[in-house]
């Protein structure tokens, strides 16, 4: 079974997944702060691959992306990374990047790799519908991996029973229609939009993301979904208060 899928037949309410950007605040940071994150008793990780052209990604996942380059961040040194924690992390990872980060690598070393890396869910938000169906569905399937797609505000009811139809692990649904980051309080326009995706009655786990950075985005967004990730908000902590101030973080989000 999916790894992802297997914590929601635990835990169905307030899961909390973590976005980090590899290699950010510094080269070796990646296991240190999957290692923290995992003390800290969040759900799922989502680790972010740093790429020069990350179109979803606000100024705070763009500003860390481009230091973890700088640093010497590389799908290669990432995959050492994650392959050296597979057996210690019980902690499921979903590894984020973009389609054209799969095409330069190799789609099946790719592929080999994450699965070298005990990952069994990943997400490429620049992934088409077309290419996916074509393509990348038997590839992924051929080595035991599932895509996560995303939806937003303007995703037609059409599209999102499509998704619903091949989704394994969960459907991302995107907050706004905006880039990442976080936005303040979650506006009675989401809710309108949480509460009309709420009713169609998806067969999948839902997990809101883009502008969930505190307990009361979080409270607010688990009322409509199976819970949220964290991104922008979580690498301003890191990179404010560096791998110590994990725990700090995750128990002011979870209010405990």
């Amino acid at each position: 079974m999916n790894s992802i899928k297997n914590i929601f037949q635990q835990k169905d309410k307030n899961v909390l997944s973590i976005y980090f950007t590899s290699g950010f605040p510094e080269l070796n940071d990646t296991t240190k702060v999957i290692a923290e994150l995992e003390k800290s008793g969040v759900d799922f990780i989502e680790v972010g691959l740093p790429y020069s052209d990350p179109l979803a990604d606000g100024p705070t996942i763009q500003d860390s992306s481009q230091k973890a380059l700088e640093n010497g961040i590389n799908l290669d040194i990432i995959f050492e990374q994650l392959v050296s924690i597979k057996n210690s992390n019980k902690t499921p990872l979903v590894l984020m990047g973009y389609l054209n980060q799969l095409l330069k690598y190799g789609e099946h070393e790719f592929c080999k790799k994450v699965k070298e890396c005990g990952i069994d869910t990943v997400i490429i938000p620049d992934l088409p519908m077309i290419e996916f169906e074509n393509h990348y569905k038997a590839l992924f399937e051929s080595y035991g991996i599932t895509n996560v797609f995303l939806i937003t505000p303007h995703t037609s009811e059409e599209r999102i029973r499509k998704i619903d139809s091949y989704t394994k692990a969960f459907i991302y649904v995107v907050a706004s229609a905006s880039i990442t980051g976080a936005k303040g309080e979650i506006s009675e326009q989401q809710i309108a939009y949480f509460e009309r995706i709420k009713a169609m009655n998806l067969q999948s786990n839902l997990i809101v993301g883009f502008g969930i950075s505190d307990n009361k985005t979080f409270t607010t967004a688990c009322k409509y979904a199976n819970g949220t990730i964290i991104g922008s908000a979580f690498i301003k902590n890191l990179d404010k208060n560096g791998v110590e101030g994990i725990d700090r973080f995750i128990k002011s989000v979870k209010n405990c």
